[in-house]
């Protein structure tokens, strides 16, 4: 089956009971046995729910992969990758990331006894900064919120190279599986906020990890029930009917993403536009190799600074003033004091993020409405 009909049916076969054509949402904490831990395949909800387990056979489809595990949140499976590494040892993760993933391996992991390091996620960079003690490599591609590209097969080939054994990650949230598949580019596990394009509708929160590793996949499953970070039965029929979807919305958003683009590339008060399906990006040509699209994230900078932001992400009308991303809803936000403030301002400096930078999702509404906020709004910067 192609990706849109993996969508829809993958793990969504009719409920043997009455064969509804949508599966029921099973919201009950245990469930009859018929012996001593003798079951129908599930026995209590933190360890397993049919809901849970059809959105986990519908990810591992989506991302060409044999297993997948489901979480609370994007971050509660960002954290159940990274509880494989163990005190002493070394995670080298991308310089340009998201603030929630800084605050987790600085304040959670670092404090465990992991060692963490950052660096720009160039293959040759990548290379000259893994260590003998290197388990596990960080990437985002594209970044957050500066939506730099990151050639994926060419770290996994140095990270083989060059290490013993170190799993490299991947977090595809911005471009979804629909968008680009990094496990089938040598990456070992790929996570993502389901909370965004995956769910669709700012409806929901979830995250998910997935892999073709038994090793992996054996950890993340016995984490995810060890520490119950387990999605409750209704997200994950959420998350399942936005899979419904994710095929033609991520058309309509990177429809409407290009246009805003190319929109604010040209605007006087615009200083620099960031969106891989823009030619003047640097990884333009990298972006129509790795991805079969480039995605419905825009982020820009002002030439006016914070003050500029400040009055035309207040003054926008459309695009709504919020965190997250990936919805059918337009949002803005701004990086700086929002997604990345856990990120200290000197490490925001460094990987570019500056006071006049705001960052949108493009949503699924009407172009011309979206190009008519914006100059309105752009007006006043």
């Amino acid at each position: 089956m192609r990706f849109a009909t993996k969508a829809i049916r993958a793990g969504q076969n009719p409920d043997p009971g009455y064969a509804p054509v949508i599966q029921p949402i099973y919201q009950a904490s245990t469930y009859v046995q018929t012996g001593f831990n003798e079951h129908r395949g599930f026995d209590y909800s933190r360890t397993g729910n049919p809901n849970r387990a059809a959105l986990e056979q519908c990810l591992a489809s989506l991302e060409e992969a044999q297993f997948a595990v489901a979480y609370a949140s994007g971050l509660a499976a960002v954290d159940a990758v990274v509880s494989t590494l163990k005190p002493g040892q070394h995670l080298l993760a991308a310089d340009d990331l998201y603030g929630g993933s800084y605050r987790l391996f600085e304040q959670v992991l670092r404090p465990r006894g992991v060692d963490v390091s950052y660096v720009r996620a160039e293959p040759a960079l990548i290379a000259a900064a893994l260590r003998p003690n290197t388990a596990g490599v960080w990437l985002e591609s594209p970044t957050n919120p500066l939506l730099r590209l990151i050639d994926i097969r060419a770290v996994v080939d140095v990270v083989r190279e060059r290490s013993s054994g170190a799993w490299v990650c991947v977090d595809n949230t911005f471009a979804t599986p629909y968008l680009q598949n990094p496990l089938v580019m040598g990456v070992d596990v790929v996570v993502h906020s389901t909370t965004k394009y995956i769910g669709g509708h700012s409806d929901l929160i979830g995250g998910a990890a997935v892999t073709s590793r038994q090793d992996l996949a054996d950890h993340l499953r016995f984490y995810q029930n060890a520490v119950g970070a387990v999605p409750s039965p209704f997200d994950c029929w959420l998350a399942l009917r936005g899979l419904r979807t994710l095929a033609i919305r991520m058309e309509a958003h990177q429809r409407n993403a290009l246009s805003v683009a190319r929109f604010l590339e040209g605007h006087p008060a615009v200083e620099r536009v960031f969106y891989p399906g823009l030619e003047s990006h640097p990884q333009h040509a990298l972006a129509l190799g790795q991805m079969r699209g480039p995605g419905g994230m825009v982020s820009f900078e002002l030439k006016g600074g914070l003050e500029a932001a400040r009055t035309m992400a207040t003054a926008t009308r459309v695009f709504l003033l919020a965190e997250s991303l990936g919805a059918t809803e337009s949002l803005i936000c701004h990086p700086f004091s929002m997604t990345h403030h856990a990120v200290p301002e000197k490490e925001k400096r460094q990987a570019g993020i500056t006071e006049g930078l705001l960052r949108l999702s493009v949503g699924i509404e009407d172009p011309d409405d979206l190009l008519e906020d914006l100059a309105q709004a752009l007006a006043g910067a």
